[in-house]
């Protein structure tokens, strides 16, 4: 049996496309057989008035809430698609882990 490889993605694209695909190329370049990000909606997920972690003050804005520093984070339906899309052209496969009700759903769309 061959081992599966899944290189995990998570939200290290900092909110931005391109780092997204990046860590898509390098997934490939690793040879990981699939590349696991991660999908949520931030209101669904925390309080408007949940505090940072320890290491999250240390390495995010001081003035940036926990609530905004997610949303910044999140990737709307469309960012999804394409990087499906990238991915799949890239020849690897797309997983992403849904927090919520609704991001189940957005992601079973993409199937």
């Amino acid at each position: 049996m061959k081992t599966f490889i899944i290189a995990e993605a998570g939200v290290n694209h900092n909110g931005s496309i391109e780092i997204a695909k990046k860590l898509i190329d390098a997934a490939v370049d690793a040879r990981a057989d699939a590349v696991k990000f991660q999908t949520f909606k931030t209101e669904l997920l925390i309080s408007s008035h949940a505090k940072k972690s320890e290491y999250q003050k240390k390495s995010t804005p001081k003035k940036e809430s926990l609530y905004v520093m997610l949303k910044r984070l999140e990737l709307s339906f469309e960012q999804h698609k394409g990087l499906n899309a990238y991915a799949k052209e890239k020849g690897i496969i797309f997983l992403s882990t849904p927090f919520d009700n609704e991001s189940v759903d957005l992601l079973n769309k993409l199937r």
